[in-house]
């Protein structure tokens, strides 16, 4: 983890700010904006990308990917620019937290994997892109989005550390562990072999 620098009221600040930017739920906003319907009641009702490609509209997908990349990148690279790394990886943690229980859904959000990426690429590009990388062979082999995730996820923490971000190691753990924690629903369907594929309507 980086040095503490900052002063507690910037920490808090910073963490307020990133879970704030976190909880825009952009999911439900595209899935409205482009008359798709309430994201709620559609798939798993889950408000992440995977969930918008079950609506058959595969530019809101890739909107939402994008979107809940860039607050979480956003949240990092702010909060690195204005106050230092203590700061930025604060920021980035309650992005996450902010995206997975957003006060905004009755703290009832998404899974997670396109805001730790967002925030992996922002925090260290190349461990990002190796991330990246291990998603789309996962998802591409397993035709499983959850399993894309999970390995992106389970990697990231080695990635930083071989690839020479070792500040940022602590910080990936923590990603990784609300990863799996949200993704046990889809972990025990994986195991009974009923996860849904991608692209397959809920």
């Amino acid at each position: 983890m980086p040095l503490i620098e900052s002063s507690l009221t910037v920490l808090l600040l910073w963490a307020v700010i990133g879970y704030l930017l976190g909880s825009i739920p952009f999911g439900v906003v595209v899935a409205r904006a482009m008359g798709l319907g309430n994201l709620r009641n559609i798939g798993s009702g889950n408000i992440g990308a995977t969930n918008v490609l079950r609506t058959g509209s595969k530019p809101a997908a890739v909107a939402t990917l994008l979107l809940d990349g860039a607050k979480g990148a956003v949240a990092l690279l702010l909060a690195r620019a204005v106050s230092g790394e203590d700061a930025a990886q604060l920021a980035a943690l309650m992005a996450m937290i902010g995206h997975c229980y957003p006060v905004w859904l009755k703290f009832n959000g998404g899974k997670g994997v396109a805001t730790f990426l967002g925030i992996l690429l922002a925090l260290a590009w190349p461990a990002g892109i190796a991330a990246c990388l291990a998603w789309l062979i996962g998802a591409a082999v397993s035709r499983m989005s959850s399993v894309g995730g999970l390995l992106a996820a389970a990697s990231s923490s080695i990635l930083v550390m071989v690839l020479g971000f070792g500040s940022a190691y602590l910080l990936c753990v923590l990603l990784t562990l609300i990863v799996f924690w949200r993704h046990r629903a889809n972990i025990g369907r994986i195991r009974a072999g009923t996860e849904p594929k991608i692209g397959q309507k809920g």
